[in-house]
């Protein structure tokens, strides 16, 4: 961890809904101008797409589990080095995954490939990851520990799986079966290495729907922010205002005295209000430090 060089990590499954949590900070860094380093966690693959759907055929022949969930798929080394460069001195390397072909037409390559590794600027004012990995720890790697805010976002398991299979079928063109069928390969790694990282979570959300999701492979909705609760759960960021949070957002209570729970169309405005002083303090620290 570092006041010079401060990192703030989103951490949560695919289909989790770490972007929208993404968002809310980039209008936090609008809103004060800040600059971010953004790190996208897919950029962390071992495997370009198609290099990764040869390794998941040749796993699959050799009877073993292999997924983006697992270490064997990333490189979680080269994730820590990163934080530990950043945390030190604020440098360290990116590249970018491109997803699809607006993404990569601006670097004239094929989705599903990576960008070059590069130097990232030397004057921002903090590092910002989104994505699988943002707390892993490993018997060989711990990139939770230079992690200065580190956010977990774990919907129930069902309402994460009915995400995923309503994005990757929308979205990306899979079939509802293909995508079940990630949804098991992955679940042992899903265990191991992603569930784990829950504990070192310093602030917890967790969206849970009031509605009936008990079969989430047939389910053709995602339930709305209306139709669910998030819960808020504080590690690390304990000292909270919890009276004024009460007061301004409506119909929130306390289920324990480290647990909020908001409507989930609240969920942005929450984050608005618990972040938004922390990511300040962050920063004047900060250019406190450097003036010296």
């Amino acid at each position: 961890m570092s006041v010079k060089h401060p990192i703030i990590a989103i951490t949560g499954s695919s289909g989790a809904g770490t972007t929208t949590v993404k968002k809310a900070f980039e209008e936090i860094y609008r809103r004060g101008n800040y600059k971010a380093t953004i790190v996208e966690g897919d950029s962390f693959h071992r495997y370009d797409r198609k290099g990764m759907k040869k390794a998941v055929q040749d796993a699959d022949k050799e009877g073993r589990n292999l997924s983006h969930f697992g270490p064997e798929a990333n490189l979680f080394n080269k994730l820590e080095d990163l934080f530990h460069r950043y945390s030190e001195n604020g440098t360290g390397q990116i590249r970018k995954y491109l997803h699809n072909e607006d993404e990569a037409a601006p670097y004239k390559q094929e989705p599903g490939t990576f960008t070059p590794w590069e130097d990232i600027p030397s004057d921002t004012d903090l590092l910002f990851y989104e994505g699988l990995h943002g707390g892993v720890v490993t018997s060989e790697t711990n990139a939770a520990q230079w992690v200065d805010l580190l956010i977990g976002v774990v919907p129930s398991v069902n309402l994460e799986w009915i995400q995923k299979i309503s994005r990757d079928v929308g979205e990306r063109g899979y079939s509802a079966e293909a995508v079940t069928h990630t949804i098991l390969r992955r679940m042992p790694d899903y265990v191991q290495y992603i569930t784990p990282q829950f504990t070192h979570s310093h602030i917890n959300f967790q969206r849970v729907p009031l509605v009936d999701t008990s079969n989430p492979f047939i389910a053709r909705d995602i339930p709305s922010p209306d139709e669910s609760l998030v819960v808020i759960r504080f590690n690390k960021y304990r000292d909270q205002d919890y009276t004024y949070l009460l007061s301004m957002i409506h119909d929130s209570f306390m289920s324990r005295p480290n647990t909020l729970v908001v409507p989930g169309g609240k969920m942005g405005f929450a984050m608005q209000l618990i972040f938004r002083p922390i990511v300040s303090e962050m920063i004047e620290k900060r250019r406190q430090t450097m003036e010296f």
